[in-house]
């Protein structure tokens, strides 16, 4: 039966409430984007790879469905919304339970039997990853999240990432929205302090239509006005670069005032559209953006490609 609104309640309604922050479900998130990644790797040019980035990422799925992890400690809760800073800052934050991750996404990579393991030329890499200490690898975490990973590390730099996603995305589930503060700058993830991956036009209740950014290290959304640079938070110069003749699903938003770029991935476009994995397997929009003046704004937390590339020229 509906009940009648009684005058007084009608003004009450807030008809432009949409959802500003999107906490991740580590009990989803993964095995959803790996499905998303293997519907893009058909007839893409870069196939074997996604392929390969889905097995790691099914890794990231069996691995946060074993992990436990505390909860923020109340007092960094209250301190975190009297200053508006993020929550638990990546750098400041690395919990030790993503050393157990490590071992559990590699155990089951390795043991994939059924659909090839790890590629041989990464065993090599994987067994020194393996004999690593604590701090040996919490050193190359910290270089990874300031985006500071050397050539040296590339090989093993998605497994190290992806471990410390499913930490942070499973400490992060355990917030609630409310405990998440408004932050200035707005262009950084308001729980973890990283930069966003890409951004999101999202469907469904309380967010259709509203632009979103993905942080690419504790997979939490946050809403960010369209038309507004992700990365200076210009409204001058945005404008949108995509592959001629594709379907618009992922663009590249550029920005004439600060000159980067970052990719925006639209669900009106395609509803299964994930913008981690649209920005994985976009490559070609990245080499094509590589002819132009704009660089891009933040790398993909999977790939490293770029990073090592800079640091091997001369």
């Amino acid at each position: 039966m509906q009940r009648i609104l009684q005058p007084g309640e009608i003004e009450t309604i807030d008809r432009t409430h949409f959802a500003r922050i999107l906490l991740p479900n580590p009990a989803s998130i993964f095995a959803e984007r790996a499905a998303r990644v293997r519907q893009l790797a058909e007839g893409n040019p870069i196939a074997d790879y996604l392929h390969f980035m889905a097995k790691i990422i099914d890794a990231q799925h069996a691995a946060a469905a074993t992990l436990s992890t505390a909860p923020l400690d109340a007092a960094v809760l209250a301190q975190a919304q009297e200053h508006s800073m993020p929550l638990m800052p990546a750098l400041e934050h690395i919990d030790p339970a993503w050393h157990g991750v490590l071992g559990t996404l590699l155990d089951t990579l390795s043991a994939d039997d059924n659909s090839g393991g790890l590629p041989a030329p990464l065993q090599p890499l994987i067994a020194a990853l393996r004999e690593l200490n604590a701090d040996e690898r919490n050193d190359i975490a910290r270089k990874l999240l300031q985006q500071e990973g050397s050539a040296r590390d590339i090989g093993i730099s998605p497994f190290v990432m992806a471990a410390l996603q499913v930490t942070f995305a499973q400490r992060a589930s355990q917030l609630s929205v409310g405990d998440v503060p408004y932050t200035d700058p707005a262009t950084i993830c308001p729980v973890c302090a990283s930069e966003p991956v890409a951004s999101v036009v999202r469907i469904g209740p309380h967010m259709a239509g509203h632009r979103y950014l993905h942080c690419g290290t504790c997979c939490t959304e946050w809403q960010m006005v369209r038309v507004k640079c992700s990365h200076c938070e210009s409204t001058k110069g945005v404008r949108y670069q995509g592959i001629e003749g594709g379907k618009d699903v992922v663009m590249a938003e550029t920005c004439d005032e600060c000159g980067t770029y970052r990719k925006i991935v639209n669900q009106e476009k395609d509803p299964m559209a994930e913008p981690l994995a649209d920005d994985l397997a976009s490559l070609m929009l990245d080499l094509l953006m590589g002819e132009t003046k704009f660089q891009r704004a933040s790398p993909n937390p999977l790939l490293y490609v770029a990073v090592a590339e800079e640091e091997a020229q001369p």
